[in-house]
């Protein structure tokens, strides 16, 4: 038979390759066509010419699970347990062929093995894959728990403690942890992958083994504590400390890790029946509820982004092969080792003296020493992309470099000396990039005689772990400039936003009312754990005093003078901030700020910090009115920043949030929160703070607007 989304092929020994190739996609997912056909393929395979199964892909990845859109466009809970119910009914054939027809099945795994695609690899009766596959059970980071098996089969097969670890993180792994956890059967060349497996399935033909025996041998190999996951009391104490940790690390705020705990429990206390049908509802009802809505608009938004050029011509970013980095502190080490390792380009660090050279060396150093202990790369690997990374004290090598990114102190005069250096020894046609979080591009461009090429690419620390870029555009940047610093960004692993220019520009800019509002509220008496409780609650890592800690308290200071210059009254803080500068309270980076830091470890509030601020003992504030200001205060600036063009749109706000800020995922971003609770409640609640606290509370225009004409921000 001929079929549109997979390949069929049937050996002379009556092995079946059968090869999934979404026609649609360029990526393997479930969508309703590709569920239809597997059906009909499931039927070609129960017929007796058929020995022995090898399940494998056509394209680079294996299957990477459900196409989202399939069930957001779901209107009812029934639909998606129909939905479910069907592919269930299919997987469950699969599993048969091997445990009723005793024809073996392999799974032969390449890249993404997600969601759905590890659900079908699990009804396999062997698993082989490449040393590059990723598998993982991410579900939750949707707001959703596995829906076709995944969590009666996981655990079943590789402990009840692996399996609750793997679903409630959402974490995947590699294939090393994935064999020595019983998952994997054989890690296999990447070019050897089909043809190994297709002799696993002919070896296997006849020699099934028995059910007592693979469960004897899988209790041995993938329990981890047979003495918790083997009696009653073990487990139920298993459960209740996977409960603990799961509401210790979401708040509570996140419903799907609660429920896929709850079915893991349900299958193994009533059996797969039982735990499958409560894995079903779960689903259902998880699909509608708005955590999982506001966590699918993200991952909507990001996969847009990847697609986006950051420009609205047709101009094409330049090649980038050879990239220097100003600076060798933590960020310029940073984006030295993301520009060597994710985009395989070669880096040249310049610093003004050796020591800061062999700092930024070091730290790419330590970034690739990480990755090889996780097996994420060969010795062989990591000795190609160290000899990539140089370092000078000079401006030698630096007239090959196609792209230069500084990432110096937040001083104006430092960096626009800086771009008259670089463009005296670069070429013409070198893009110079500036990591600064606040000074305006439009300023630093000033020294420089070609303004079209600078641009600003803001990174966030750690820079080889934080997800975001915001490449900031002037007026005179040209398009090929923002699509090559767009283009390099998502080479080096980012998710990229595009904003315009303006002091602080998005991310920061953002942060500035909110920092300024927990410092009012400490005035008025509430605690530092009051304010840092509250945030942390309401979802965020961290609060915003504990924030400031961890940027430098001296760094806020200096930005807030920044902000104050740019943005007058409105972004003006309490007097009593300075009294912190002058008490030498730098946060964690000198052991003193808000908290008390024992080598360089946190051990709780600084109480001396209400003495050193002028305050009283602290009086105490409602949770609710602390969540209350502060969020108003974040939303209406992240609004007035789209009014201004700062932004180039609500779902740019959204994103840059969320990868940069750690506003809530659960919330979805300002602008989803906004649409969420309505722009017309927003706007009530922002007038009648500016009735209690003042002007700096004023609505943005456009959140008027919004209000009045019921429009949302985000589709």
């Amino acid at each position: 038979m001929d079929y549109k989304n997979y390949h069929f092929e049937l050996t002379d020994h009556g092995v079946a390759v059968v090869l999934m190739d979404r026609h649609d996609e360029t990526m393997n997912t479930l969508g309703e066509e590709f569920v239809r056909e597997l059906d009909t393929v499931v039927t070609r395979l129960e017929e007796p010419d058929v020995k022995a199964v090898v399940i494998g892909s056509a394209k680079k990845d294996f299957l990477a699970g459900a196409d989202i859109k399939m069930f957001s466009d779901m209107e009812t809970a029934d639909e998606a347990v129909e939905g479910l119910q069907a592919i269930h009914k299919i997987y469950n054939r699969i599993e048969a062929l091997h445990q009723v027809a005793d024809k073996p099945v392999v799974a032969a795994i390449s890249g993404a093995c997600l969601g759905g695609g590890l659900e079908l690899a699990l009804t396999a009766s062997m698993r082989i894959c490449t040393n590059t596959a990723q598998l993982g059970q991410p579900e939750v980071q949707l707001g959703l728990i596995p829906g076709a098996g995944g969590t009666q089969r996981l655990p079943a097969l590789i402990g009840i403690q692996n399996g609750l670890e793997m679903i409630v993180t959402g974490r995947p792994v590699r294939p090393y942890k994935a064999k020595k956890m019983g998952l994997i059967d054989e890690i296999v060349p990447s070019q050897m992958l089909l043809d190994i497996a297709k002799q696993r399935a002919l070896d296997a033909i006849g020699k099934q083994p028995s059910k007592d025996s693979i469960r004897s041998k899988v209790n041995v190999s993938a329990v981890r504590n047979l003495a918790l996951e083997g009696n009653p009391a073990g487990r139920r104490m298993l459960f209740k400390k996977a409960t603990e940790m799961m509401l210790a690390e979401t708040g509570g705020n996140y419903p799907a890790p609660r429920r896929a705990i709850e079915a893991i429990q349900i299958g193994v206390d009533h059996g797969r029946a039982a735990g499958v049908a409560a894995e079903i509802r779960f689903f259902a009802e998880l699909v509608k509820t708005p955590e999982s809505g506001a966590l699918r608009s993200i991952f909507f938004a990001s996969q847009e982004l990847k697609r986006d050029t950051g420009i609205d011509s047709d101009a094409r970013p330049l090649d980038v092969d050879n990239v220097a980095v100003v600076g060798g502190g933590l960020m310029g080490g940073g984006i030295a080792a993301v520009s060597a390792i994710n985009a395989g380009a070669d880096v040249r660090i310049k610093e003004v003296n050796d020591g800061g050279v062999g700092h930024g060396l070091a730290y790419v150093d330590r970034v690739l020493s990480k990755r090889a202990k996780r097996r994420r790369m060969s010795d062989f690997e990591v000795d190609q992309i160290t000899n990539r990374v140089t370092g000078s004290t000079t401006w030698d090598g630096f007239a090959r470099t196609d792209l230069v990114i500084e990432a110096v102190f937040e001083d104006l005069e430092l960096k626009r000396s800086i771009v008259k250096d670089v463009e005296a020894v670069v070429s013409k046609d070198t893009i110079f990039a500036s990591n600064t979080s606040t000074l305006p591009i439009t300023e630093i461009a000033k020294a420089s005689g070609r303004p079209d090429k600078i641009v600003g690419m803001h990174y966030f620390s750690p820079v080889e772990k934080m997800p975001l870029l915001e490449v900031i555009t002037t007026e005179k940047t040209s398009d090929e400039t923002t699509a090559t610093a767009v283009a390099f960004g998502k080479r080096q692993g980012k998710t990229v936003i595009v904003v315009n220019d303006g002091t602080g520009f998005y991310t920061s800019r953002v942060l500035g009312p909110y920092t300024n509002e927990a410092g009012f509220l400490l005035v008025e008496g509430a605690s530092v754990e009051d304010i840092d409780g509250a945030m942390k609650s309401w979802g965020f890592p961290i609060g915003p005093l504990l924030l400031g800690d961890e940027v430098g308290i001296d760094v806020g200071a200096h930005i807030s003078e920044i902000f104050l210059d740019a943005f007058g009254d409105r972004m003006k803080g309490p007097d009593m901030m300075a009294a912190l500068v002058a008490d030498d309270r730098k946060g964690r980076k000198n052991g003193k700020g808000f908290y008390i830091y024992d080598k360089g470890e946190r051990k709780g509030v600084d109480d001396s910090v209400y003495g050193v601020l002028g305050l009283g003992e602290p009086k105490g504030m409602a949770r609710s009115e602390i969540q209350e200001r502060l969020s108003m205060a974040f939303l209406n600036e992240a609004a007035l920043c789209l009014e201004e063009g700062i932004l180039r749109s609500a779902r740019d706000g959204d994103i840059g949030a969320v990868f940069g800020l750690g506003y809530p995922p659960f919330r979805g971003g300002p602008f989803w929160t906004i649409d969420t609770m309505g722009a017309d409640v927003v706007v009530n609640r922002l007038d009648e703070l500016v009735a209690k606290h003042g002007k700096r509370f004023t609505p943005a225009r456009i959140l008027r607007d919004h209000a009045e004409s019921g429009a949302r921000f985000r589709s």
